[in-house]
């Protein structure tokens, strides 16, 4: 059973939620592993936090903690369960909104879901204080929405050509057609921290030449034995492995998101991030 506070509704104007997009561009670099681990650490802080898995076609943030969830969000847009019916609880305390594989796009949904999607997020922003939305690889509009949609966006990537280069389309995409102007980037899975500061510095030298937009560097991840093996026990490694250098990466990594500015505008607010999905879907 979830401990959770009643909510009177609407977020009120002095409680901002912030709304922390995990994204890569390509596959396969680690951003579910940040978004589980860090939403760990944020927990751990004494933050309220709801863990979103916005990878509606390959869902994974279960298997990764071996959960076993009844319901999903594909439940939610179905219109048979509320949106507090799906989420399940995970390590530490941390919310989790589990999808699924096949789930129906945010595209196809009608007026009545929107606005019951919209009410339903609104409806858990007092009882929350940081939303950590894993996205999906690549660069489809289910992604772009949901990043669009954010407060901040955090681009992991690691030592691949690919990684690097995914993640520069991605961010110009972004940046040319949506106005997205502002990222923050994590090295992860680095053998070193010259490595990662490497991998940056890499990514804002093309960025610098052809985009008009600021990166801000937030660190690295280190390659972690300990990682992999909790992910083969189904558990986050902030939650076995605690003392592991990837945990202590994920600590520090927490520390600095609570640093970051958090705006005074509407935007923090859940009900801003679904009304803005759900204005991204519809305006395709």
């Amino acid at each position: 059973m979830l401990n959770q506070k009643k909510s009177s509704g609407l977020s009120t104007d002095s409680h901002f939620v912030r709304v922390v997009a995990v994204t890569g561009g390509k596959g396969g670099v680690g951003k579910t592993n940040v978004s589980i681990n860090l939403s760990i650490a944020l927990s751990q802080r004494e933050q309220r936090v709801l863990l979103l898995d916005a990878d509606l076609g390959l869902a994974n943030i279960d298997i990764l903690l071996g959960l076993k969830p009844e319901r999903n969000l594909e439940d939610v847009y179905s219109g048979e369960c509320d949106l507090a019916d799906v989420i399940v609880e995970g390590p530490h305390g941390i919310r989790i909104i589990p999808a699924s594989s096949g789930t129906q796009s945010m595209a196809q949904l009608g007026h009545q879901q929107h606005a019951g999607l919209i009410n339903a997020f609104s409806e858990m922003a007092n009882d929350i204080d940081v939303l950590v939305v894993d996205t999906a690889a690549g660069i489809s509009d289910s992604v772009v929405n949901f990043i669009r949609a954010a407060q901040e966006v955090l681009v992991v990537v690691c030592d691949e050509p690919s990684s690097i280069t995914d993640a520069y389309a991605l961010m110009k995409l972004l940046n040319r057609d949506y106005g997205v102007n502002s990222f923050r980037i994590i090295a992860n899975q680095t053998r070193s921290e010259k490595e990662g500061r490497a991998l940056y510095e890499r990514l804002l030298a093309t960025t610098d030449r052809f985009l008009d937009l600021m990166l801000r560097y937030e660190g690295e991840v280190p390659y972690d034995d300990s990682l992999r093996k909790a992910v083969q026990k189904q558990k986050a490694v902030m939650d076995v492995f605690p003392q592991a250098v990837s945990s202590k990466a994920f600590n520090r990594l927490a520390d600095q998101l609570l640093k970051w500015p958090v705006t005074s505008a509407p935007s923090g607010h859940l009900e801003f991030f679904v009304e803005q999905l759900v204005e991204g879907s519809n305006g395709r």
